[in-house]
């Protein structure tokens, strides 16, 4: 793939990303607020409706309005622009697969910046996963796009030191016996 159609794919992925955070955002809005939480397969996942002005377990929701806009705003778009400024940097050398995973983890975040920006700091949470009282926090789309994105390329960090130490994917960490 060329590095142009590369970085046409990174935008285009990420533009479709933030598009279906947003539209799930507003679904979220006009069935679940001031609504009960819903519950499906046998309490998996739950949807309910929550405004988080901090970050993952409204960690730092207490900050004054002028520091939560620097920290959660201000600092992740320097963030974003680093990251996409690094991706294109090294386009010849990430893979196609880390490449997207970066275009993931920058979609979550402009999803979520678009929130803090238009909604007063405010982010449009709804989404719980889990099993008995073993759960994630509330959280949405671009979270989840963040943090697969993260795992993604630590996987992939991981697949390639495995692959130039001799080892690949399906090896076992155990040693062979001669």
């Amino acid at each position: 793939m060329t590095n142009r159609n590369k970085i046409i794919l990174f935008f285009v992925t990420a533009c479709l990303g933030v598009g279906l955070d947003q539209f799930t955002k507003e679904l979220a809005k006009k069935y679940l607020m001031n609504q009960p939480p819903k519950s499906y397969l046998w309490n998996t996942i739950r949807l309910e409706y929550v405004e988080n002005t901090g970050a993952f377990l409204s960690l730092g929701s207490d900050l004054p309005q002028s520091v939560s806009f620097w920290v959660f705003t201000v600092i992740p778009i320097i963030f974003l622009g680093v990251l996409v400024y690094f991706a294109i940097k090294q386009i010849n050398e990430l893979p196609l697969w880390a490449f997207l995973a970066f275009s993931l983890i920058f979609a979550g975040g402009v999803g979520n910046i678009i929130d803090r920006i238009l909604y007063d700091r405010h982010v449009t949470d709804f989404l719980n996963f889990g099993i008995g009282s073993l759960r994630t926090g509330i959280l949405n789309v671009a979270d989840m796009y963040v943090t697969f994105g993260v795992f993604a390329i630590f996987f992939l960090y991981w697949q390639q030191q495995k692959s130039e130490n001799g080892k690949t994917f399906l090896d076992s960490d155990s040693p062979k016996s001669e």
